[in-house]
């Protein structure tokens, strides 16, 4: 008899195979420095911060413009498993997809357990079709719209997709069956039915629209988090959907992202290929 819940793991074991923060030594430290950068970002381009999309405190978002005309837009929305973490601490994130000429948005939501991650999705969802109504009397949304985000924000990148303001779809280090968050620590807060994995998990409900996707993670990070973005390319293929599926070398969960906020980044690189193949 075990006690086996997931994979043929224990709770202990899972639990472990999903916390990036115990995994990276490094985590805090780079969550700081981001921190840093984003705040200079921001005092030198405050003209178009924390306009609301919602009613809520947290619907909000940023906008940075590069300048030139219909440029498409670029939007990421920030991780931390759904509970943690904050739009003002990506906002960097918009520096290298600035450089290549694209406007970037940086969206904000509401965290659990405050809300429901049904919520959470609703929200950003909302968002996303606010800068295609309310974004062009700031100069921005006319051209394509790329939606992207990083480890939570790529589950809700993926969620995104089937909408129609959107043109192409990057996760980075993204969650896409959220049925093991049901069985370990982060349920603590997110408190999630069986019935929200079955409807919020991206690798149970493909698009229909063949809208491209690039699906990126990094080779050292957890095991888990690699499988989850192998294994939903895979359903994408299958399916006959354009996806490419990108592993960085030597990056883990939190150091990937160097490689979009750097304007020769592999994903800023990425970025441009998917808007411009």
């Amino acid at each position: 008899m075990t006690d086996d819940i997931w994979r043929g793991m224990t709770r202990e074991e899972l639990d472990a195979a999903y916390n990036n923060t115990a995994a990276v030594k490094h985590s805090a430290a780079t969550l700081s420095d981001w921190t840093r950068r984003s705040a200079d970002l921001r005092a030198a381009r405050p003209e178009l911060l924390n306009l609301s999309y919602g009613p809520r405190p947290r619907n909000k978002l940023d906008l940075f413009r590069c300048g030139k005309p219909n440029a498409p837009l670029f939007v990421f929305i920030h991780g931390g498993y759904w509970q943690r973490n904050s739009k003002e601490i990506f906002s960097c994130m918009a520096e290298g997809p600035l450089a290549i000429g694209f406007d970037a948005a940086v969206i904000g939501y509401t965290l659990a357990p405050e809300v429901t991650l049904t919520e959470i999705v609703a929200e950003t969802h909302a968002a996303i079709r606010w800068l295609r109504t309310e974004g062009r009397q700031h100069g921005v949304g006319k051209a394509a719209l790329v939606v992207s985000g990083w480890s939570a924000g790529g589950h809700l990148t993926a969620m995104a997709m089937p909408l129609a303001e959107v043109d192409a779809g990057m996760p980075i280090s993204g969650i896409f069956d959220i049925e093991p968050c049901r069985l370990n620590y982060l349920n603590e807060k997110l408190q999630l039915s069986e019935q929200e994995v079955e409807t919020l998990s991206p690798i149970r409900h493909l698009p229909k629209e063949s809208k491209p996707m690039t699906i990126v993670f990094g080779a050292s990070e957890l095991p888990e988090l690699q499988r989850q973005s192998r294994d939903y390319a895979k359903a994408r293929g299958e399916a006959g959907l354009p996806t490419r599926l990108l592993a960085l070398a030597t990056h883990d969960h939190f150091s990937i992202l160097e490689e979009l906020y750097k304007p020769d980044g592999k994903l800023t690189s990425a970025l441009f290929r998917l808007m411009h193949t």
